[in-house]
């Protein structure tokens, strides 16, 4: 289990997370970048302010790399990230890429972990619940949500991993290709690509299931 997430210099507390709630008048990626100095220098509230924002993304992408155990790879990637924080150098899509691949590291380390301990690994292709996968723009994101969310996994655990990650990469972390492509040590075109096949592959079978399910009721 993990405990509270820290901040390179102290735990967020209750008065901090208030605080660190967005000012209306204030743009929001202005906002989050400004978070983002302030926590490199060792503010709390700038820290806490990230993580709010990152963390329900973060969590969802975790979730489909290894299920039930997002929350211990999250923390853990968390307790890191509050570590190295100082010495991060770049901007906030930068800082969503970097994070990104720490808790992609994490996950992939407790696949392997399982895979020695001879457990069944679920990876990309096993997914237990992928809730709330959206794609701004795109036609699979109404398709999506109005499948069951048993439906969802298995049409989009039927993708090749890399246009899975992909997706996920672009459609739930929220990263650029070239944050995405960084991620996974491809060039942005290629992420580009990948996860626009996997959309159209997912908008076109999700589609064939819809009608599936209009025809049998």
């Amino acid at each position: 289990m993990t405990g509270p997430v820290p901040t390179p210099s102290a735990g967020p507390t209750r008065d901090d997370t208030r605080r660190a709630a967005p000012r209306p008048d204030v743009d929001p990626a202005e906002d989050l970048e400004d978070a983002l100095g302030r926590a490199m220098r060792g503010d709390a509230t700038g820290f806490v302010t990230l993580y709010r924002e990152l963390q329900p993304r973060l969590f969802r992408y975790a979730r489909a790399l290894v299920g039930q155990d997002a929350d211990d790879v999250t923390g853990e990637a968390w307790l890191q990230i509050a570590r190295d924080l100082p010495s991060f150098f770049g901007d906030l899509d930068g800082f969503r890429g970097w994070a990104t691949s720490i808790v992609r590291h994490r996950a992939l380390d407790l696949v392997k972990a399982r895979t020695r301990r001879r457990a069944e690994p679920l990876g990309l292709h096993g997914i237990p619940e992928l809730a709330d996968l959206t794609a701004a723009g795109d036609t699979a994101e109404a398709a999506i949500a109005a499948l069951s969310t048993a439906q969802a996994v298995e049409i989009i655990g039927s993708l090749p991993q890399d246009q899975a990650e992909a997706v996920l990469l672009r459609a739930v972390v929220g990263l650029s290709a070239e944050a995405a492509g960084a991620v996974l040590g491809k060039r942005a075109g290629a992420v580009r690509v990948a996860a626009h096949r996997g959309l159209k592959t997912l908008a076109r079978r999700i589609g064939r299931a819809s009608g599936d399910a209009e025809e049998q009721s």
